[in-house]
């Protein structure tokens, strides 16, 4: 079966995964994109994005590696927009534009019915309102033998770890203080659940720490 993986998820020194208040000004909230200084300098950043360049070395095998033999992704409905309540209309197709980064089917958590939305480059947006088990049971299906990355946000992935669905978790620590916001470890007790940090490693621009999850 596919593992369930969560790759370059960044929080802050106190533990924040997202700035508060976000907004269409604001996708990852106030000072949330602080955060994310290892992965924008990246050669896979700019590879993603058709351009060349950027850094090399363990941010970028970071980087790398959380796109490797993944064949779906899971977003909570805020990674997918700013969006609340019901789909007001069908114009908002996510953050990314036409062409979005993810280029395999993406499951996107909501309690609001809407049509899936295919995109340039093989992305296509598909809506699930039955909870995160049927959302992982479509990601399975859609992904075949790869596996499936959750992208976030905080909630979606403290759901699946609380339910010890996430086998492998990257975390990269960014040296930042963001003072508010959402927390990823808030009143999760990770030994309990069977998790254990298996590596870790760093440069001048973050900590980089991989948990897995202890086979039961």
């Amino acid at each position: 079966m596919s593992r369930l993986r969560v790759e370059s998820f960044t929080i802050s020194l106190d533990g924040f995964g997202a700035g508060p208040e976000q907004s269409l000004e604001c996708p990852l909230g106030v000072g949330g994109e602080s955060l994310h200084g290892w992965f924008l300098g990246t050669r896979s950043w700019q590879q993603m994005h058709g351009q060349e360049g950027g850094e090399g070395g363990i941010d970028d095998d970071f980087a790398a590696r959380g796109f490797k033999d993944v064949g779906a992704w899971i977003l909570g409905r805020n990674m997918f927009g700013p969006v609340r309540g019901a789909w007001p209309d069908a114009e908002w197709k996510g953050w990314w534009g036409d062409n979005p980064p993810y280029h395999v089917p993406v499951f996107v958590l909501t309690h609001h019915a809407r049509a899936s939305i295919p995109m340039a480059g093989g992305t296509t947006f598909h809506f699930v309102t039955g909870g995160i088990h049927e959302a992982l049971a479509q990601a399975r299906q859609a992904a075949g033998e790869r596996d499936v990355r959750i992208g976030g946000g905080v909630s979606t992935i403290q759901q699946y770890l609380r339910a010890r669905l996430i086998d492998e978790m990257h975390v990269a620590v960014s040296p930042v203080l963001l003072g508010r916001g959402e927390r990823l470890f808030d009143g999760l007790d990770l030994r309990a659940l069977g998790y254990d940090c298996e590596q870790y490693s760093g440069s001048p621009k973050a900590a980089h720490f991989v948990l897995r999850r202890k086979a039961s």
